[in-house]
């Protein structure tokens, strides 16, 4: 198989069978060893996802079928095809509708075949006029042009503002950078800087978490040497911030609820020097199994992974924890950047059921702090019922609790740190979209 069709085999996987982009990226890029290739499939596959919406859209505006009467796999190679002709310039036209028109004859009759080659000729034609968002509901102009669901837009205007939304949903299309946790327990993070900078990297070091660092071009980073020998790990920078906030101390026994795949909780490791306990819970054994190679990798050895379902209260654990971390399952409408296919799947009435589901963990978790123990919420959501609604439900029913104001060198337009929280955005701040509160049970 070709580049092009192994993103049609992927978009396949992701729209037909709900698979995670990722997840099935990763199967296919399996034994592929040319690089552009693999930048190709990567881009197309994110490409097209982020853009969905907007792609239909113009296959509509040249088609003589509705979309859904299109069979699904010509659908996926229209989308392949107009994608290429719209965005990426370097990729010429007749390049991206010949090879569409063979995809089509593998997996459509002859009928398909020259009506996919119609619809892509006449978009290359008249690309810009297709390309023209020509509603005059401003509601349907950001859903249909940033491709995002028409309930998702309706609550950030409602929640923020026009501008303020129409600039979040632009950067949720962008690209992200790879960001890198440097393993303090190996390694400094200019001494891992400039080892990375010998292989050819780009390498910068992120704003606010101090043991980060940005990768511009990370092609095959995890198959160099410093990996293996864990010198760092694969973390998004927002998600660095929580176990900095945190910040437990040296001998502290922690306890991590929702700890998969081990980014916080190897990294609270770090912040302790190895020194102490950290109990990893999860409710599935694959999930902790991944936390025991993460820490076995970084060569960290405080980690205690245990079966746990975070929604039953355990009595071993009551008052028994000098820290507590929640990194709580949530909607996830802060990493779309990452996760482009989470817009297409979750629904509205997800936020309440999951914000249910979150009051419930925080309500456990505060049990198990010693009285002066310290607890940090976290999700990487910007949706406020899952963030600091949570927070406030907890705060009236446990008035032995506070909001800890903390200092960190985070530029917030609104000085939420001394609020004892955070909220960051991806086009505010350039990381994923993260909520931390961090909460100090009082001693009575």
């Amino acid at each position: 198989m070709n580049a092009r069709e192994i993103a049609f085999k992927i978009l396949l996987d992701v729209h037909l069978k709900g698979a995670y982009s990722n997840f099935s990226i990763n199967k296919y890029l399996k034994g592929i060893e040319n690089t552009r290739d693999e930048n190709l499939i990567r881009e197309i596959v994110y490409g097209v996802i982020e853009n969905l919406t907007y792609l239909d859209y113009m296959i509509a505006k040249l088609s003589n079928r509705k979309i859904e009467r299109i069979d699904p796999k010509i659908l996926e190679i229209l989308r392949i095809g107009v994608y290429q002709i719209a965005f990426m310039d370097k990729i010429p036209h007749r390049a991206a509708v010949n090879e569409a028109v063979n995809l089509a004859k593998k997996y459509g009759h002859k009928g398909l075949v020259g009506f996919t080659n119609g619809i892509l000729r006449n978009f290359s034609r008249k690309k810009e006029k297709v390309m023209e968002v020509d509603v005059k509901d401003k509601i349907d102009y950001l859903t249909i042009k940033y491709s995002h669901p028409k309930w998702m837009v309706k609550r950030w205007i409602k929640e923020f503002s026009y501008d303020f939304t129409e600039s979040l949903l632009k950067h949720n299309n962008s690209k992200p950078k790879l960001n890198i946790r440097v393993n303090t327990l190996k390694v400094t993070r200019e001494e891992l800087k400039n080892l990375l900078l010998n292989y050819g990297y780009e390498v910068d070091e992120t704003p606010y978490a101090k043991d980060g660092l940005i990768i511009e071009n990370p092609i095959r980073i995890t198959e160099i040497e410093e990996f293996n020998k864990g010198y760092f790990t694969i973390q998004d920078e927002s998600s660095m911030l929580v176990a900095e906030i945190l910040s437990p101390k040296e001998n502290a026994v922690v306890l991590d609820l929702c700890s998969a795949p081990g980014g916080k909780s190897t990294h609270m490791a770090q912040i302790m020097n190895n020194k102490g306990r950290i109990i990893s819970c999860d409710i599935y054994d694959h999930k902790l199994n991944l936390v025991k190679e993460t820490a076995n990798r970084l060569g960290i050895t405080i980690i205690e992974t245990q079966k746990q379902d975070a929604l039953k209260l355990n009595e071993e654990f009551i008052e028994k924890m000098d820290y507590v971390l929640v990194d709580a399952p949530c909607s996830g409408l802060g990493i779309i950047r990452r996760r482009p296919e989470i817009k297409w799947n979750r629904q509205e009435k997800d936020i309440e059921e999951l914000s249910s589901i979150q009051k419930q963990i925080l309500n456990n978790a505060g049990k198990y702090l010693k009285p002066g123990g310290a607890l940090v919420y976290s999700t990487c959501t910007i949706e406020r019922e899952e963030n600091l609604g949570v927070i406030e439900d907890f705060l009236k029913k446990n008035n032995n609790f506070v909001l800890y104001e903390f200092k960190h060198e985070i530029n917030q337009s609104t000085d939420n740190r001394e609020k004892g929280y955070i909220q960051l955005f991806p086009h505010i701040h350039g990381t994923d979209g993260f909520f931390i509160a961090r909460i100090v049970k009082q001693s009575i």
